[in-house]
């Protein structure tokens, strides 16, 4: 049975400031939709800035901290290759006297179209662990975007890491056949159980959507976060951002019921 704490949604706004960019009206405003996530329930704001600033620029992100400043225990999550900008806004951020609760390293390449693959150990380890030492130096909790790879977890605490954060792709291309979803489902409740062991928190994102969340929560042991962008601005757009958060907010609740039955056992 699940934990009886509750996942908490973090929405990623990236894909909103992608269509305003695509003109120079400044429409639509990410943070009035920011505003009505938070409105709605939300528990925190995500952003990505990314190098070449296709969606969300460093002005996004501080508007968005400012914003954020006005709701206490929400959280702010910025994703970024600590690489290339991600520690310089985020000190930008704590300068300004905004808040930053947590830094999500991604190894994304510059011009990557998106994430798609979680950093390696212990190839990746001492580089990583300076840059997370000047994060948490910051304020900010650090979560590494990690596969689902049980061995992997514990490197990842040992250069640091507060959390990880499980790239969930892999589940959601598989979630339409019950087979191949129970075996990628086992995956990463494998990585979830060795997460914990190692003393991380767990987060989870990127294709989570509602009708493959409840299954992922149901069976995928102390996940403290989802952040989800793509799938619920795209809901949004035909139920609006307070119906679809309420929508997501909703598919987490289903997934902390005592009298859910977890999908593995039911496979």
């Amino acid at each position: 049975m699940m934990a009886s704490h509750r996942t908490a949604l973090s929405v990623n706004v990236n894909k909103v400031a992608l269509l305003r960019n695509s003109r120079h009206l400044g429409i639509p405003s990410v943070v009035r939709a920011a505003t009505l996530c938070l409105q709605a329930g939300a528990h925190g704001i995500t952003v990505h800035p990314r190098p070449d600033q296709r969606h969300i620029r460093p002005a996004d992100v501080f508007d968005i901290g400012t914003l954020l400043r006005d709701w206490p225990g929400r959280e702010f999550n910025i994703e970024g290759n600590p690489f290339h900008n991600l520690l310089e806004v985020a000190r930008d951020v704590v300068a300004r006297g905004l808040p930053l609760h947590q830094l999500t390293f991604v190894p994304d390449d510059v011009g990557q179209f998106t994430s798609d693959h979680g950093w390696r150990f212990p190839e990746d380890a001492e580089r990583l662990r300076p840059v997370i030492a000047q994060a948490q130096a910051l304020g900010a909790r650090v979560s590494l975007f990690m596969d689902p790879e049980p061995a992997q977890m514990a490197a990842a605490r040992a250069v640091g890491a507060d959390r990880i954060e499980l790239y969930t792709e892999p589940y959601a291309a598989a979630w339409a056949e019950p087979g191949a979803r129970a075996a990628q489902l086992q995956r990463y409740r494998a990585a979830a159980h060795a997460a914990l062991a190692a003393g991380l928190g767990v987060n989870a994102g990127h294709d989570l959507n509602r009708d493959n969340l409840t299954d992922f929560l149901r069976a995928v042991p102390g996940v403290a976060e989802v952040s989800i962008g793509h799938a619920l601005t795209a809901d949004a757009l035909e139920l609006g951002f307070p119906a679809a958060v309420r929508a997501y907010l909703a598919c987490i609740e289903a997934a902390h019921q005592a009298t859910t039955a977890d999908p593995l056992e039911s496979a």
